[in-house]
């Protein structure tokens, strides 16, 4: 039996070399014995026979780059049975270069749990190392230096020490842990694999930790199990805060009960906001225009019912006939809409254009309006990017829309989109179990539900788009039935 001997600190490149020449060898699985230096063999020390002198000197073994992640991920882990069943895959991947696609396969799965315990570990390393300042001589530069101690449960040191670098690489800094240290000069990151030995860290800033913590826990949002899961008690013992939990958790029943006794003497600051929008909800719906759409248009354009007018260029409003058989509902105007003030003018509208054309459907003979009639967007650089409304901004349009339904009187009132069909008849339905066949609505009207153009525009297979738009093209042509 082959017993190659390996340190078995998170050295993935150790792993590997011992591995290609057991498998250039032809070495099985169960035939080798995984052993780690701190057993007590010397590292020349292997039980049986030595490898042929080829094998020593094999040529690179050829695996899925899939594997490779794995197993650098798995050699971090503490467990003394990742180095066996990491040969075990490789040994199986020259059979079947798909296993790892595999999940329910025992090794593939327990390859998997080792890889997310150690992401976890540098996970919770990012977010438990607390640095200390070092009263010394600055380095180089003027640089403040600092030091931290973590306690992982895993060797990932190595694998971790490049996100400090990128986050605090303005100070020279060391983090010491029982698995290996790490340390940057503002030049060079350098780690080590050797245990390092815990240092003396207590100073003034824990009294200053312990006071933050004491005047930012919540009882009333207490969830001891959700905090127990993000910050494990085996990080509070480095923590100097956590020495006040037990005591917050055992005292917070009692502090809510006397928050609930204690009326607020002052409103906080933010309730002026709270209470404008809710005076705003309160106030009375401007009065049924009676000379038609144009006086619900100029309306329309001072409309401050919620806050998208704040940032949108101007109103919206619907475009067509005073009377119409047929309404189109859309969801919001776009950048281009909201520049011109015209509705459906934008690559959606150009879409729905070309819908209307293919069947034969004269658009200066329907009603077309949006659901919302202000643009909702945010900014990435110098564009604008269209924002879906939320529920409560189309429930503040809906009145609009009301208006303009009771005055164009249409027969037939197309919803493009679920923003839409939401306006009109406030459910939630998927599109797709609505979509294509009328449906009744009060006062002898029909509903047609179907797809917005801008989803069509969205989708990024050519083939899937196309056959959408001829679907989207079919519904359009129910109008012709009103027309």
């Amino acid at each position: 039996m082959y017993g190659p001997v390996l340190e078995g600190r998170g050295d993935f490149g150790e792993w590997r070399d011992a591995a290609r020449s057991a498998l250039a060898a032809g070495i099985p699985p169960e035939a080798i014995d995984w052993r780690l230096r701190d057993d007590g063999a010397g590292l020349l020390d292997c039980a049986g026979e030595p490898l042929p002198v080829a094998a020593a000197q094999a040529a690179r073994v050829s695996v899925p780059a899939a594997f490779v992640a794995l197993a650098q991920a798995v050699i971090c882990h503490g467990d003394r049975g990742r180095f066996a069943l990491l040969y075990r895959l490789l040994w199986r991947l020259g059979q079947d270069r798909a296993l790892l696609q595999f999940k329910s396969d025992a090794d593939v799965s327990q390859a998997r749990l080792l890889e997310k315990s150690v992401r976890r570990d540098c996970h919770k390393m990012t977010a438990f190392v607390r640095f200390k300042e070092l009263l010394l001589p600055q380095g180089q530069g003027g640089r403040r230096r600092f030091v931290a101690w973590f306690e992982p449960d895993h060797f990932i040191v190595e694998r971790t020490a490049s996100f400090f670098q990128r986050r605090f690489t303005d100070m020279d800094w060391l983090i010491a842990t029982p698995k290996g240290s790490a340390q940057w000069d503002g030049n060079v990151l350098q780690t080590a694999r050797e245990a390092a030995v815990k240092p003396d860290l207590k100073d003034e800033t824990d009294d200053l930790w312990r006071t933050y913590y004491a005047n930012i826990f919540n009882p009333a949002r207490l969830k001891i199990k959700a905090m127990t899961a993000e910050m494990p008690k085996k990080y509070w013992k480095n923590l100097p805060e956590a020495e006040l939990i037990p005591g917050l958790v055992l005292g917070a029943e009692a502090r809510v009960l006397d928050m609930a006794a204690r009326q607020a003497s002052q409103p906080q600051p933010f309730h002026h906001r709270l209470q404008a929008v809710a005076a705003a909800a309160r106030e009375v719906p401007p009065p049924t225009p009676t000379d038609g759409l144009s006086s619900l248009k100029r309306q329309a354009d001072q409309c401050t019912r919620c806050p998208l007018h704040c940032r949108a260029t101007q109103t919206v409003f619907g475009e067509g006939p005073e009377k119409a058989d047929v309404m189109i509902v859309g969801e919001q105007p776009g950048d281009q809409e909201d520049l011109a003030g015209k509705p459906f003018i934008g690559p959606a509208g150009r879409l729905f254009d070309r819908a209307l054309g293919e069947a034969g459907v004269d658009r200066g003979r329907l009603y077309v309006t949006n659901a919302v009639k202000h643009f909702k967007y945010e900014t990435r650089g110098k564009r604008r990017i269209h924002q879906r409304p939320d529920a409560g901004e189309v429930q503040q349009c809906r009145w609009w829309l009301n208006q303009e339904i009771a005055l164009v009187q249409p027969k037939l009132i197309v919803a493009m989109g679920a923003t839409a069909l939401y306006a009109l008849t406030g459910g939630k339905e998927k599109i797709t179990t609505l979509r294509g066949r009328p449906l009744p609505m009060r006062d002898g009207r029909t509903l047609f539900v179907t797809v917005h153009p801008s989803y069509l525009l969205r989708l990024p297979d050519a083939p899937a788009k196309e056959a959408e738009i001829r679907q989207f093209e079919k519904d359009i042509g129910f109008i012709k039935l009103f027309e």
